[in-house]
């Protein structure tokens, strides 16, 4: 700019300075450079046309080039990267050239594409997918968890709908061995609720976890996901569960179903079979004992609620089995491995399950607050010593099952729920004084002292589902993770000193 404020060309070229040259040996000090006299002695635009170069040696200064020329910007470079390629760490940053920004035939697309490997804020902001993609954990996102982008089929895919299971499937083979086919049903997420199974066989034990989980008592029992005894195995005094089955619901919740314990069943088929025993059992009965009990400790040791199964009040035996299979059970994996004894400060790192005592299919008469104190009452004197939580998460009381009766009546309630037997369908219980006669309140329901199978089964799983989820381990186990955990605990029960000596003593 001169000074008289008009933009002169050439202003940077080699005629500058040659102008200035000129006008201090021809021109008046003072003299304006814009003025007439300036056509008459200085000519650059002829030179630049084509003509020959001044005489004399100029001093040339290089110029810094910032940016590349607007043709070669113009045009996408090799180098761009891909849309959805992982991004550099540290973007190389180039000056864009002023006059650029301004030129109405460059497109915003194509002035953003700057020459160099960087990527672009316009490319950043364009080329989002569209639906959200929300990153769960970087378990398994494979080659995109290394870098700062998520690939969006990757992402949606941890948010696709867990698969549906339409029925059980083995977790513990009739051979007593573990199978892997649970894995793809399993997420990477931690909130989960495990629950197991135990019981005298024909108590109920499938029909039981198929009501819990997934079936209603209204439809058919050939389609329940656990398959409860049919009319058949019941003639022939057999049993349908053989091993532990795998169900998992779209809540989270993994029903284990197991074989009965102690069942004559297995025993006869062991004796008559001439099945080939191990060589730690010499005797068909403690081989039948020792599984029940192998069963008993793996569910003790990675279900967060155990249910007891009976049919009837109640078998001394049953507690007994059930104290074994405590003393028996695995110990938890502690982070803290300076132990001073089995009681004291210890017992925190021990883990043990919530255990309820379902008494199914009840009459009428065990439903009397009178004997239902007198159940808690014996339970909890058979308990007493027993780590297991056995009291404090399950009420009968909350239920609203007994209407008017204070929380008071049951000095020491512990986790015991009656179930009535299930109702026949289109099964009519009214009182009628005789034939072709019908009292007065005919069109009401007759009494049965309870609320019906449906409305009891309905309270049982609200019960079940609301226990406090204690913590299995020491560390805090996702759906995968709880899986290889109970693989290894089997295989631990399995090759256990201690049922092995248990299992010498019984000879």
């Amino acid at each position: 700019m001169s000074e008289s404020g008009h933009s002169q060309p050439g202003m940077y070229g080699q005629g500058r300075r040659r102008r200035r040259r000129r006008g201090e040996r021809d021109g008046p000090p003072g003299q304006n450079l814009s003025g007439p006299s300036r056509d008459r002695e200085y000519q650059p635009r002829e030179r630049r046309d084509g003509s020959e170069d001044p005489p004399g040696p100029l001093i040339q200064k290089t110029p810094i080039i910032l940016a590349k020329p607007p043709s070669e910007r113009a045009k996408p470079s090799q180098n761009a990267p891909v849309s959805g390629a992982p991004l550099l760490e540290k973007p190389i940053m180039l000056m864009k050239a002023r006059d650029d920004g301004g030129k109405p035939g460059t497109p915003p697309e194509a002035a953003a594409q700057s020459s160099g490997p960087g990527p672009s804020k316009v490319e950043r902001e364009g080329q989002r997918p569209t639906q959200p993609v929300y990153q769960i954990q970087n378990r398994g996102m494979g080659a995109s968890a290394s870098g700062n982008a998520v690939d969006p089929m990757v992402g949606q895919s941890k948010l696709l709908h867990p698969e549906k299971m339409k029925h059980s499937i083995k977790l513990v083979d009739d051979q007593m061995n573990w199978c892997d086919s649970a894995m793809e049903y399993l997420r990477d997420q931690t909130d989960m609720l495990v629950v197991g199974v135990i019981g005298l066989q024909g108590t109920g034990k499938s029909t039981i976890m198929s009501l819990l989980s997934a079936n209603t008592p209204e439809e058919d029992q050939r389609s329940y996901v656990f398959r409860p005894q049919s009319q058949e195995i019941k003639e022939r005094g057999g049993n349908q569960s053989t091993g532990i089955d795998f169900f998992i619901t779209q809540e989270r919740v993994i029903f284990l179903d197991t074989q009965p314990i102690l069942s004559p069943f297995i025993l006869d088929h062991v004796i008559n079979n001439d099945r080939k025993l191990p060589p730690e059992y010499n005797l068909p009965h403690t081989y039948v004992e020792m599984q029940s009990l192998q069963i008993a400790a793996f569910l003790f040791t990675v279900c967060h609620v155990v249910i007891v199964v009976q049919d009837w009040f109640t078998d001394i035996n049953l507690y007994r089995f059930l104290q074994t299979a405590e003393m028996l059970k695995p110990s938890t994996p502690s982070a803290s491995h300076d132990s001073t004894g089995s009681s004291g400060s210890d017992d925190g790192a021990e883990y043990y399950p919530h255990i309820v005592f379902l008494q199914n299919k009840s009459r009428r008469e065990d439903f009397c607050p009178r004997n239902v104190k007198n159940m808690h009452t014996v339970v909890d004197k058979l308990m007493a010593y027993s780590h297991l939580k056995y009291k404090g998460t399950l009420s009968m009381l909350d239920c609203n099952i007994f209407p008017g009766l204070a929380q008071e009546y049951l000095d020491t309630e512990v986790n015991v729920f009656l179930l009535p037997a299930q109702e026949n369908d289109g099964e009519d219980n009214l009182n009628k004084t005789g034939a072709g006669t019908y009292p007065l309140f005919s069109l009401l329901p007759g009494y049965r002292g309870h609320p019906t199978f449906s409305t009891m089964v309905s309270k049982l799983r609200s019960q079940i589902l609301a226990m406090p989820r204690c913590q299995l381990s020491h560390t805090i186990l996702t759906e995968k993770n709880w899986f290889h955990y109970a693989a290894r605990i089997w295989d631990g029960v399995k090759k256990s000193s201690a049922l092995s000596e248990y299992s010498r003593l019984l000879c």
